[in-house]
């Protein structure tokens, strides 16, 4: 079994039991976490009920082919932007059977910052197949690598589970 943080397992705990219950699936769409949310959900025993897919697209090529995120936006806005998460949502929800998805894109240092793109930004979104729709854009901070993707987790479960209530 992977370490994850308690409150990380917690909160995967409450995804899996609760929307087990209410029979909805789960996709993600990964960058900068490289499959954490994934893997966070299916620590959890039963998780098979609830995780349909999780797309892991570090590229922008990837993020182009398996989540349909266009060009265009990629090069207006970039790979972390508000623009970027919102269409790899969409891209994951069509893609998938998933009930809900969510999505995340960001800079997790230690290098690849920028002063417009400091290391530590984060764009998350997360949709509901029904309709309902959040982005969130974080600011961690240069606070390290694993802090960084390990907030992002952090706040990525707790966006499905705001969405699922």
């Amino acid at each position: 079994m992977m370490h994850f943080p308690d409150e990380i397992i917690a909160l995967a705990q409450k995804i899996v039991t609760d929307f087990t219950a209410r029979g909805c699936m789960v996709a993600t769409a990964e960058s900068c976490t490289g499959g954490l949310i994934a893997g966070a959900l299916t620590e959890i025993p039963g998780s098979s009920a609830v995780v349909d897919r999780g797309f892991v697209t570090y590229t922008n090529v990837a993020k182009m082919e398996m989540l349909g995120v266009q060009e265009q936006t990629l090069a207006r806005f970039g790979a972390v932007s508000k623009e970027t998460a919102l269409q790899m949502v969409h891209g994951a929800l069509f893609r998938s059977r998933a009930d809900f998805a969510v999505a995340v894109t960001g800079v997790a240092g230690p290098g690849g910052g920028s002063a417009e793109k400091p290391v530590g930004l984060v764009h998350l979104a997360a949709k509901a197949r029904s309709g309902g729709l959040t982005h969130r854009e974080m600011r961690y901070g240069d606070i390290g690598r694993d802090k960084i993707r390990l907030a992002t987790l952090k706040t990525a479960l707790e966006m499905l589970i705001a969405l699922g209530e």
